[in-house]
């Protein structure tokens, strides 16, 4: 609670009926971009593995099911986009349901750190005890994975990571289209950094999940090729622990910067607070509690309290606010200096 002084202005809201649809610009687009990764990966999953079966093909065998590792994954992905956009007007959430990306983004690393800890215990034991490998067929194999998961990585690439951002003053939401600055001058003063948290981090999930799938396999020719030309055995396992370790750390990326946003944690969006506070203070106004969070790519939300020697409407403060890319839901408290006695 905030300790008001007297007299004090009635604390601003956004509206009396605002919308809480709080999804990513590209929500739609990249939900599609998904499922049709899925369809490709399932499709070839299905393929490999019947020939492996048929042809009697460890290699084909055994990278079908990992592909299907990672359809399972990407559905989590492809559900949480589809959940969110149903459920984006439900009253139930506060905030709305920006933060689902997340959550299930959150839950893909968890599941890209097993892959990891996989391949990573499979390289060790094929360290310790090497096995025989079929070169010719299992590098076709993974140079027909890689040329997959290349075109998935290219469906699942995230255009613009910078937010066309919405403003909000007396909570009428108004666009600014920057489409013509990529490197962005931040006008009115707002820093770059303030725009770094508008990434979708359940596409970018997706992504690392068919990124890992590449990076597999071209390590993976690597090592084939390595054991082919020279009877380098040794390093398909050493290359596998290589890549575990890579993706491991991916995992661990992903899962700082969903939790981040998940616990509402500040750090990512200094700049946007800092943009707050130089457009609101003045010699006679002063922030006195600031709160900023992430309600969902690239919107947030924002209660500010400020003092001011002649207060002012509540509406005219987030008016001031209406430029900064982002900030989505303004709350504003208003208090008068203390008079002296």
């Amino acid at each position: 609670m905030h300790q008001k002084t007297s007299p004090a202005l009635a604390i601003g809201t956004l509206s009396d009926v605002h919308g809480h649809n709080f999804l990513g610009e590209d929500h739609r687009r990249h939900e599609r971009r998904t499922w049709i990764v899925i369809a490709i990966t399932a499709s070839v999953m299905v393929l490999e593995i019947a020939a492996g079966s048929m042809f009697g093909s460890m290699a084909l065998l055994a990278d079908g099911w990992h592909m299907s590792t990672h359809a399972a994954a990407m559905l989590i992905t492809a559900f949480a986009y589809r959940y969110a956009a149903r459920h984006a007007d439900d009253a139930r959430f506060s905030f709305g349901t920006g933060k689902v990306g997340d959550l299930a983004a959150f839950a893909s690393a968890i599941v890209l750190a097993m892959v990891a800890l996989l391949i990573g215990w499979e390289s060790a034991l094929r360290i310790a005890a090497p096995v025989s490998i079929d070169f010719n067929e299992a590098i076709v194999v993974a140079i027909f994975g890689l040329v997959v998961n290349l075109v998935c990585a290219w469906l699942l690439r995230d255009d613009h990571d910078h937010y066309h951002g919405h403003g909000h003053g007396g909570h009428d939401h108004k666009s600014h289209s920057h489409e013509d600055e990529h490197d962005h001058d931040h006008p009115h003063g707002m820093p770059p950094q303030a725009n770094k948290a508008a990434r979708d981090n359940n596409l970018r999930a997706a992504y690392l999940h068919v990124l890992t799938d590449a990076l597999t396999s071209v390590f993976a020719i690597l090592a084939l090729l390595g054991g082919s030309l020279y009877g380098f055995l040794w390093l398909d396992p050493v290359i596998g622990v290589v890549g575990a370790v890579v993706i491991a750390r991916w995992s661990f990326g992903l899962l700082r910067d969903t939790a981040r946003v998940l616990l509402d944690f500040s750090a990512p969006r200094r700049g946007l607070t800092q943009a707050i506070r130089t457009t609101l203070e003045r010699p006679d106004v002063t922030v006195t509690d600031l709160h900023v969070w992430q309600i969902g790519p690239g919107h947030h939300a924002a209660v500010v309290a400020l003092r001011a020697a002649t207060p002012k409407a509540p509406g005219t403060y987030k008016d001031q606010l209406a430029h900064i890319d982002g900030l989505s839901h303004v709350t504003v408290e208003v208090n008068a200096l203390p008079r002296a006695a």
